[in-house]
This record gives structure tokens, C-alpha cells and sequence, in this order.
């Protein structure tokens, strides 16, 4: 791999992981709440992506679909509930887990037929998945646990849109963000009428840069990058994201990695990994 998509690469996956902490460091001690996170994240990455549209002369290319607006918006609402209950390693291991779930889950059901080694390795995921997950729904928070998963569903379904799209990517996504802003705003009236948002010079700063430079900026960085890797290389490079949220969350946020979360993320990146690089071309 050359040394700039080398970089180019690390810097994606980082702001990936950074979406989870951010999320995480401004939800969990309430500095502002969840539809008005949303709304502030929608908002500043339609923002950034629109300016990095223009920057980079894409003035046109984009295609609208408002059913991919749509679950950007339910992607990205169902991230904010999820992570006032849930630590940033749990959530972004529920959160890739379920997306390639989603996506293979797909193939599947268009047709495709997985060789011997892919399907070990989705079973060895799902496996993953519900020895993280059932505990929880006794012990632990299942609501904050079945947001993400949920949230994990809609971008994986998002993804499989984008991949059918015909526009230019980094314009499309720029349109989606934008036509995804009116419905967090929505949601945050709604949520109004139930209680007061909150709202902290805080929050409303990490919000924006989960906004504007995780998503926007990552989601810039990660296409200049996927011209240098294979289809291969790209899926197993993205196994590094809960990882990464899972040391962040240690070092930054004061989070403690439990023998089960350590095991199952063993269970669901192996098996997504396996599947990975066995599928045939």
C-alpha cells in the first residue's frame, strides 16, 4: 500500500472511531441531548460536505434519494439514543457489526452464494453479536444496545443505496445530508414538546465537529482513499474502527474493556474478516 494511501486511510478510520467518542463525550454526561446532537450533526456535515463539494469543483453529479436521506437521518438519530446509554467500544462494535450483517444479509438475499469459509464466518459474527447482546438485555441496557444495532441496519441499508447510486459519491452524500437536516429538525420539535433541549457550549462544539470533521471530513478522506484499495483491503481495514473506539474510549473517556466485549469483538471481527478475504472475485 502506498505511503499516501497509507495515510490517507488511517486518517478515515480515525475520524470514524472519533464519531463514536465524540458522540459518546458529549452524551453521556447530558451536555446537550440526543435530537439536538442529531440535528447539529446533520446540519454541520451537509455544511462541510456542501463546501467540499464546491472546493473540489463537483458543482453537479449528485442524485437525490430521499429513501437514503431517510435512513441517513434514522441512522444517525438512533446513533444519539443509543450512546446516552451505551460506552463507545460497545457501540461501535454493535454498530460495524450489524452494518456488515446488514450488507451480507443483502447479497444473500438478492442471490449471492457465499462460499464454505463466508459462512463460517457470518456465523461466527452473529455468534459474536448475540453473546454481546443477550446478557446485556438482562443485566445491561438492551434499549441503548438494540438502538445501535438498529442504527448499524440503517447504515448498513444507507451503504447498499449508495452502492446503486450513479452520481458522483462525495455529492450525493453532500445531497442526502442536506435532505436528512429537515427531519432532525423535526425530531428535535417533537422532542421539545417532551422536555427542554439542552444544550452547552460543549455539546454544541462536539456535536459540530462530529458534524462537520468526523463525518464530513472523514467521509472526504475515506473516498480520496478508496482509490488505492481493493474492495478486499477496504472492508478489513474498516475491522480497525471499534478497536480503535474501544482504546479511545479507555484512554479519553475513562471506559473499561469487560472480558465479554474483548471476547465477542474476537468472535464478530474474525468472523467478518474471514469472510472478507475468502470471498472469491
Amino acid at each position: 500500500m502506498k505511503a499516501r494511501t497509507l495515510g490517507l486511510t488511517a486518517a478515515a478510520m480515525g475520524c470514524f472511531a472519533a464519531n463514536s467518542l465524540l458522540c459518546r463525550a458529549a452524551l453521556a454526561p447530558r451536555l446537550v441531548d440526543p435530537a439536538s446532537f442529531t440535528s447539529l450533526r446533520l446540519l454541520s456535515g451537509a455544511l462541510a460536505l456542501a463546501l467540499l463539494v464546491r472546493l473540489t469543483g463537483r458543482r453537479s453529479g449528485g442524485t437525490r434519494d430521499l429513501r437514503a436521506a431517510g435512513v441517513l437521518f434514522a441512522y444517525a438519530l438512533a446513533f444519539s439514543l443509543a450512546y446516552v446509554r451505551i460506552p463507545a467500544a460497545l457501540g461501535a462494535l454493535l454498530l460495524f457489526g450489524a452494518v456488515q450483517l446488514t450488507m451480507v444479509g443483502r447479497g444473500v438475499a438478492m442471490g449471492e452464494r457465499p462460499a464454505p469459509a463466508e459462512w463460517a464466518g457470518l456465523v461466527l459474527s452473529v455468534s459474536g453479536l448475540v453473546a454481546l447482546t443477550v446478557p446485556g438485555l438482562r443485566h445491561g441496557d438492551p434499549a441503548g444496545a438494540l438502538l445501535m444495532i438498529g442504527a448499524g441496519v440503517a447504515w448498513g441499508v444507507y451503504s447498499l443505496l449508495g452502492r446503486s447510486s450513479r452520481g458522483d459519491p462525495l455529492a450525493t452524500n453532500a445531497v442526502h445530508f442536506a435532505h436528512a437536516v429537515p427531519l432532525a429538525l423535526v425530531a428535535s420539535g417533537v422532542s421539545a414538546l417532551h422536555a427542554a433541549p439542552r444544550l452547552s457550549a460543549g455539546g454544541i462544539a462536539l456535536a459540530v465537529a462530529s458534524g462537520a470533521l468526523a463525518s464530513g471530513g472523514g467521509y472526504a478522506i475515506w473516498y480520496a482513499a478508496l482509490r488505492g484499495l481493493t474492495a478486499t483491503r477496504a472492508a478489513l481495514v474498516q475491522l480497525s474502527v471499534p478497536p480503535l473506539a474501544a482504546l479511545g474510549g479507555v484512554a479519553l473517556l475513562g471506559e473499561v474493556v469487560t472480558l465479554r466485549l474483548a471476547l465477542s469483538a474476537l468472535a464478530i471481527l474474525g468472523g467478518i474478516a474471514l469472510a472478507v478475504t475468502s470471498r472469491r472475485a
